[in-house]
């Protein structure tokens, strides 16, 4: 269905809704249009209205638990499932999300998987979040032989391979983190799936010898995929072999494809060829996902003096500091709440964090009850940031997006770096909004002479290799929270000793109007 359809049919229930409160069809449909639109907060009081007046159905309740977690609102979500699951216990899909959200919330879930686990043996998702539960209990061994042990029968299920590969990485395990690959590759070599994971996590670990070995023995095992030349394109490029890359790239020139065109322009980037780069990023400025595009466009625009480089990101309203005062009691607790979730031994694959550690999961979906405050705090925050901004520009990759009406969350996570800690520089392509929040920081005898520690904005990723400082750089305080956008190349200077806690997010744009 067409968005502008959705649009008209989400009306069209509304109203039925608003004049027959027992519509269960109405109420069901209009939770699923809810979910598509973004627009859960508008649904949800007349689906729980059908829920309370229709009283025993338990999709109707399963609908009301799955809007309230959209919101990151799990206790009255849970009470929900809770409600679902009574009406209707043998119902797998309501017992799986209600694992699911109690995972998300910081609670006890094991149990509950494995309950889901019963009624659909052979429902992979249910299977992937229990092992996430093991991790979130502190049993990453178990949930690595579990994922693992599942893959030894059943080869080709790619999601499991993924996950499994994360948890290995996680566990410490930097050479064989991709074992499960090659063991299914030692049985289905001609599988062109199983070999694209495989390239694609290594180029993600930064090991690019063993991609581009992988490369060549898939090509000869699996025939000719036009991802074996994208991706050997790449390697060659973060590998400094230019001729390589060059000719590579040259053979890719037709495929319309928006990672090819980043890879391409890095290239340009990274071999001089700036004004290339930058006629490649604005030819890729309107596509649907040319967020990605601008951070190099940005570069690009910096290096040749250009001036709508100004416009891009020189406005220092796109940039916020809020000292959130009234966090100042509770930061103590807070911390110590993020300090036991930091559980995992090792940084994740593919993620800015060097020398410390970041939290699995969806931070500000738990119901801890220092989280809730600060997330409440945050979201004031956010809304006061959001409000100054400069006016709506259609064609600024920020300002261009709508302001939204509820403050929503992309992703949300805590980070805790040691001594020489730090954060690579890289941007955040799920947001539109990103921030660092500070919850404790070293002494300033621990971390070094300034800027040690501090936030630098706008310098690229190292491996471009571009002699290009930060725009800006922001000190660290407790409780002070920083907001830029999500296209901005951002990262942290190494300190010396001692430990740092953040809380970081991203917001999501909103919802156009029309499309409301």
């Amino acid at each position: 269905m067409a968005r502008s359809d959705m649009i008209r049919r989400f009306a069209e229930l509304r109203a039925r809704l608003e004049h027959s409160p027992a519509d269960s069809d109405a109420a069901f449909d209009l939770a699923e249009v809810a979910s598509l639109l973004r627009c859960e907060e508008e649904a949800l009081p007349l689906v729980t209205m059908a829920a309370e007046t229709v009283g025993t159905s338990p999709a109707l309740w399963q609908w009301k638990a799955l809007l309230h977690r959209a919101l990151d609102q799990n206790i009255a979500a849970i009470s929900a499932f809770d409600r679902a699951s009574r009406l209707s216990p043998a119902d797998a899909k309501i017992a799986h999300g209600r694992a699911r959200t109690a995972l998300e919330a910081g609670l006890p879930a094991m149990a509950l998987f494995d309950h889901a686990h019963r009624l659909a043996p052979n429902d992979g998702d249910i299977l992937l979040g229990r092992a996430s539960a093991q991790l979130a209990e502190g049993d990453l061994p178990a949930a690595i032989a579990g994922i693992d042990n599942l893959l030894v029968r059943n080869p080709g299920w790619m999601a499991g391979h993924e996950l499994v590969s994360h948890l290995r990485w996680l566990s410490g395990d930097h050479n064989s983190f991709a074992i499960s690959l090659d063991r299914a590759l030692a049985i289905a070599s001609a599988d062109p799936a199983l070999w694209h994971m495989l390239i694609v996590l290594l180029i993600h670990a930064g090991q690019h010898d063993r991609a581009r070995d992988v490369i060549h023995r898939g090509r000869s095992l699996a025939g000719p995929q036009l991802f074996f030349d994208v991706n050997e394109a790449i390697v060659a490029s973060e590998q400094g072999d230019i001729m390589t890359a060059d000719r590579l790239f040259a053979s890719l020139e037709a495929v319309d494809d928006m990672t090819v065109a980043v890879r391409h322009i890095r290239h340009l980037l990274r071999t001089r060829r700036i004004e290339q780069a930058a006629a490649l990023a604005e030819s890729r400025t309107g596509d649907p996902d040319s967020h990605l595009i601008w951070p190099y466009l940005g570069t690009a625009w910096r290096l040749l003096g250009d001036p709508r480089w100004d416009w891009l990101e020189g406005d220092p309203r796109l940039v916020g500091t809020i000292d959130l005062t009234g966090m100042s009691s509770s930061l103590d607790r807070l911390a110590a709440c993020l300090q036991d979730l930091h559980i995992a031994p090792s940084q994740q694959l593919d993620q800015s964090v060097r020398g410390g550690t970041q939290t699995e999961g969806a931070l500000f979906a738990r119901i801890d009850p220092e989280l809730c405050i600060l997330r409440a705090a945050i979201v004031d925050a956010v809304a006061q940031h959001i409000a100054q901004l400069p006016p709506y520009d259609p064609a600024h990759p920020t300002l261009g997006q709508p302001r939204p009406h509820v403050i929503r969350f992309n992703g949300s996570w805590s980070v805790r770096l040691n001594a020489q800690g730090h954060h690579a520089h890289h941007i955040h392509p799920d947001g539109w909004l990103s921030s660092a929040f500070y919850v404790a920081l070293p002494s300033e005898a621990q971390r070094g002479p300034a800027p040690a520690g501090w936030l630098a904005l706008g310098k690229p990723q190292t491996e471009l290799g571009l002699d290009l400082a930060a725009t800006r750089m922001i000190e660290p305080q407790p409780g002070r929270l920083v907001l830029f956008p999500s296209t901005m190349w951002h990262g942290t200077l190494p300190f010396e000793g001692g430990e740092r806690l953040t809380v970081a997010f991203d917001v999501a744009a909103g919802v156009r109007e029309e499309d409301r």
